[in-house]
């Protein structure tokens, strides 16, 4: 079986890392001799941190994205006489199509009012359907499908998708709006990945857990994404962020874990990156010495260990909040998309997500004190409902392999018809 990703990464955001290494292990669990080649916007970096034996990491980065994959995978379908010579002079086009599948992990695509990720969208399935390779669009969010060009773009291609996996009830609906019929409900892959002892070791070789001890700690995950558009709009969400820290350390009486769930380590870039938005917050915080600030970059897995030791967990990145919910943590959600309530409203704790826009101090000393209040009972819904969302998330896999399978067979076929004629 051979499968490609794109979509993403080791490095940068952890939400990413976490489908990819989710994918990853349960393909290869399933087929021992899966080959697998990860398109990367990050090559360099995915590179050094691939320990998957059967990962092939290749150049996909934005530009040569753009320009060298998607013009070499036209040609490649308009030249047949020079596939061969394009295959290797762009190996990423030789490993699309070559591949059974390719498995787009953009963990929101498709959206309204976001018309410079658009173009990355697309960039990243038109050269699997140059080459005629099938496409399943693992569970994310998509739609709406309201402005002009997001919806043009949508409805040409993404009927030509083998299957699409939405992430919950809100993106179905779009979706289904749409008049799709390549749809099927699910939950992130994320939900699926697991942690291992080495993981746990791993996690306490880089910080010192028994800041976890006395089992009280509120871990706090903030956004590079909303700090821009925060400031753009005249606020100052540094000071928004370390003035709800000093609410927990000063008035709950709590320490506090700040997890910058977005890393590039040595990188002053902001996309993916919420270390300087964590350096800033943490210089700014009333007690210090009461925040557990890591600089430094973990694996999705050892974060996910850390995130669990936590008693209660503020998000704002989409990621920081699968793994506070996979692992059973009362969660207060301050997002800026849709993509955040669908998944909470799985186990019936919507109520835990507000815009970022309409948290004001006093909302957020009321949810959480709320939380804290009722954490036993939020606890008691995550235990329930967890192994039901994580076994809705497997469900893709059947659908890969599916798409796989049809796609290995189809080309047994025509090689058989060649050999005869």
């Amino acid at each position: 079986m051979r499968v490609a990703i794109i979509g993403s990464a080791l490095a940068g955001n952890k939400g990413a890392a976490a489908m990819l290494e989710s994918a990853v292990t349960h393909v290869t669990a399933r087929h021992p001799d899966a080959e697998i080649t990860l398109l990367s916007m990050y090559p360099r970096s995915d590179a050094e941190r691939n320990t998957h034996a059967n990962v092939r990491v290749l150049n996909a980065s934005p530009l040569r994205l753009g320009i060298a994959i998607n013009g070499a995978a036209l040609l490649w379908r308009i030249l047949p006489p020079l596939r061969g010579a394009i295959g290797r002079a762009v190996p990423e086009v030789g490993a699309l199509a070559a591949a059974d599948v390719l498995l787009d992990q953009g963990g929101i695509t498709f959206v309204d009012g976001r018309g410079k990720y658009l173009i990355y969208n697309i960039a990243s399935i038109l050269p699997a359907l140059f080459t005629r390779t099938p496409v399943v669009k693992c569970a994310q969010a998509l739609g709406p499908f309201r402005t002009r060009l997001n919806r043009w773009s949508a409805k040409r291609l993404l009927p030509k998708m083998a299957a699409i996996v939405s992430r919950g009830a809100v993106t179905h609906e779009h979706l289904v709006g749409l008049g799709l019929a390549n749809v099927e409900e699910g939950a992130d892959l994320a939900f699926a990945l697991d942690v291992t002892a080495d993981d746990k070791k791993g996690a306490a070789a880089k910080v010192d857990t028994a800041f976890f001890r006395a089992g009280d700690v509120v871990g706090v995950s903030p956004s590079q994404v909303l700090r821009g558009s925060t400031d753009a709009a005249g606020g100052d969400y540094v000071a928004e962020v370390a003035s709800q820290i000093d609410f927990i350390t000063e008035e709950m009486g709590r320490p506090v874990f700040l997890v910058p769930h977005s890393v590039r380590m040595n990188d002053d870039k902001l996309h993916n990156n919420d270390l300087p938005v964590c350096r800033a917050i943490y210089a700014s915080v009333a007690s210090p010495e009461r925040v557990l600030f890591p600089d430094a970059e973990f694996t999705s897995q050892e974060l996910r260990h850390l995130i669990g030791e936590c008693d209660l967990f503020v998000a704002s990145r989409f990621h920081a909040m699968v793994s506070s919910l996979a692992m059973g943590v009362p969660t207060f959600v301050i997002g800026w998309s849709h993509k955040y309530r669908e998944v909470l409203d799985m186990f019936g704790l919507a109520s835990w997500a507000l815009a970022y826009d309409a948290v004001t101090p006093e909302v957020f000393r009321e949810k959480m004190r709320e939380l804290d209040a009722s954490k036993a009972k939020v606890r008691a819904q995550l235990a329930a409902g967890v192994p039901k969302v994580r076994a809705v998330a497997m469900r893709q896999l059947d659908t890969i392999e599916r798409v796989a399978k049809e796609r290995a067979a189809d080309r047994a076929g025509k090689k058989a018809g060649r050999k005869k004629a």
